[in-house]
């Protein structure tokens, strides 16, 4: 029964449902109806798709009915006017151009500003082309770079020189009234970050005349011609600034030795080189144009660069002594928060050796640490951290006690004994047991003074010294237990004592220089890579290394040997701190040799 009721239910819903849309649809005859009634305010004919939109009164959506009609319609056309009903004929085609010629218009529009952007493009590499031959030298009228002579500290004597530059520059009547000539190149020689380029940076500060600023490298290129027709206009350039200072960076990128290389070498960088000879000190001159060049690498350099004339001082910038490590950290440190404790005399006398750029270096590591410490100041011990790493490198993973660990420390205090013990070595500043970069353990030697001329005794203390850790190993574990830790120790070795016997004549060869260090740079160079001795010779030199090697080895044995207890002490006291500073060491080592004495003194008593 239930089923049945809502059968009907359903039936009777789907019958309301079609009645609602036969009712909602409009058709001819319901349009006519409708303009015989008046209901109908508004009729647009579209005569592209026969359709008429027929606008009713009191629609409540104001939306219009779509009406398909006949070909021919008079019959309604005439009640349309009999009605005065508002009639209209829009076309959907017009629209539908009106669309298409838009289109069009913007197609148009594209190609041509596609067409705009390619001739654009074209002149910008044609303009490109014609300026490939000119300088890219950075030129400042007045070169404000923010630094003079007071920000430079450690190379006092190139200053002085290049000082006279500076004042030439500025009253160069002070030295024509006496016939004196500026020069009109200056040469910077000295290693990887001593301040070459900080140098003419405070020249082009203290003159604050025109300056121009160019690496060696951007002479070169891959068309010939480029590099001679750059160096070309860099001077024309210079001589319409005149009196002005150009500064050229690794000039040994442009200016090596001609001739050198398979088939006379790479043409495009001779023919910069010699444009670069000529304008220098040619037919016409430069007057007025004084070049500052840098290098690293003096001796790649053609000599006709180097003759009086073109590059007339060869300025020396070396590595800094203490006083000028001093300034230098004095310089660098006036920017950083340092403890009132740490003592920048100190920190110049720990760090031999060290170029202006290794010191600024340390500092900045120090400030890191500082910082990633959480303190407010430097204090030494962020400035010992980063001297170490600095020299040696990150700091490693500490090593969990064990049989290796011991092995190392008798190692690490194998080589401060023997040093200590070994007359003219330098004094122990630290032996660690930290690992940093490939070693594992850090065995520390700073000197005394400022070392310059280096005695034979030094030169067989520092190899003795430096076979201390295999010869510790071999006396406290026995031959079968050395390690590989003494391979960068044999290979210091090896070069020392090698150098003692060909180039300073500390052996029995006699005083003859055997090798030296100009080696070819070029394959193509007349000093081809060979010996000047015999075979003979050779042999002779191979038995006085040998020998000079056996001699430091035997002695640092010895010396292992009679100090082997207090090595025990200080390997107990390495492994439980790790690290021990060179007054503690020195400390125990003096009292363990004051009881040895007091010892053997009671037994002669006896």
């Amino acid at each position: 029964m239930a089923s049945s009721l809502m059968l009907l239910q359903s039936l009777f819903v789907s019958n309301t449902t079609l009645a609602q849309q036969k009712k909602e649809v409009f058709n001819y005859s319901d349009l006519l109806r409708s303009i015989e009634t008046g209901e109908v305010s508004k009729i647009t004919i579209d005569p592209a798709t026969n359709i008429a939109n027929v606008y009713l009164e009191g629609a409540t959506d104001n939306k219009p009915k779509e009406v398909k009609l006949f070909n021919q319609n008079p019959e309604l056309i005439a009640k349309i006017r009999s009605k005065n009903i508002d009639f209209a004929v829009e076309s959907s085609a017009a629209s539908s151009a009106a669309m298409i010629n838009l289109m069009q218009i913007g197609v148009l529009f594209l190609l041509i500003l596609g067409l705009f952007i390619l001739i654009k493009r074209s002149a910008s590499s044609a303009a490109g082309a014609m300026n490939f031959g000119k300088s890219r030298a950075r030129f400042q009228m007045e070169a404000a770079t923010g630094i003079e002579f007071k920000d430079v500290a450690g190379i006092e004597e190139a200053k002085e020189e290049l000082g006279e530059v500076v004042t030439f520059l500025k009253t160069p009547d002070k030295f024509t009234a006496v016939g004196a000539k500026i020069p009109r190149g200056v040469l910077l020689i000295g290693p990887p970050g001593t301040g070459k380029t900080l140098l003419a940076k405070a020249i082009a500060g203290e003159a604050q005349v025109p300056f121009f600023s160019i690496s060696g490298s951007e002479f070169v290129e891959m068309f010939v011609g480029v590099g001679a027709s750059r160096v070309r206009d860099l001077f024309r350039k210079a001589k319409e600034n005149a009196p002005c200072l150009i500064f050229i960076d690794e000039i040994d990128a442009v200016g090596r030795q001609r001739g050198a290389g398979i088939g006379g070498g790479n043409d495009e960088r001779e023919q910069t080189l010699n444009q670069l000879l000529t304008e220098m000190d040619g037919f016409e001159g430069n007057t007025g144009i004084i070049i500052i060049a840098a290098t690293n690498r003096p001796d790649v350099l053609d000599s006709a660069l180097l003759r009086p004339g073109r590059f007339d001082r060869q300025v020396m910038v070396d590595y800094p002594d203490m006083n000028g490590r001093l300034g230098i950290l004095e310089v660098h440190g006036a920017n950083k928060k340092i403890d009132g404790e740490v003592s920048l005399e100190t920190i110049a006398q720990r760090t031999p050796g060290f170029s202006g750029a290794d010191l600024a270096n340390l500092l900045n590591e120090a400030a890191i640490l500082t910082v990633r410490r959480r303190k407010d100041a430097i204090t030494m011990a962020e400035i010992d951290a980063a001297i170490d790493r600095v020299i040696a490198g990150m700091e490693g993973t500490p090593l969990v006690d064990g049989k290796a660990k011991r092995l190392i420390a008798y190692h690490e205090v194998g080589h401060a004994i023997v040093g200590t013990f070994t007359k003219g070595h330098d004094p122990v500043e630290k032996v660690t047991l930290i690992p940093r970069g490939q070693a594992r353990g850090l065995t520390w030697f700073t000197p005394d003074e400022e070392q310059g001329l280096i005695s034979r005794s030094q030169l067989f203390a520092r190899v003795t010294g430096l076979l201390g850790g295999r010869a510790a190993e071999d006396v406290v574990f026995g031959d079968g237990e050395i390690t590989t830790g003494a391979g960068n120790d044999i290979e210091r070795v090896t070069s020392l004592s090698r150098q003692m016997v060909t180039k300073f004549g500390m052996s029995d060869l006699g005083l003859m220089a055997l090798e030296d260090d100009n080696q070819p740079i070029f394959l193509g160079n007349d000093s081809v890579n060979r010996s000047d001795y015999s075979q003979e010779i050779a042999e002779k030199i191979d038995k006085q290394i040998r020998s000079i090697v056996f001699q430091c080895y035997e002695n640092a044995k010895q010396i292992i040997l009679e100090h082997r207890s207090v090595i025990d002490q200080l390997v107990d006291l390495l492994i439980e701190k790790e690290t021990i500073d060179g007054d503690l060491f020195r400390k125990i080592v003096e009292n363990s040799t004051t009881k040895t004495l007091e010892i053997s003194q009671v037994s002669l008593i006896k």
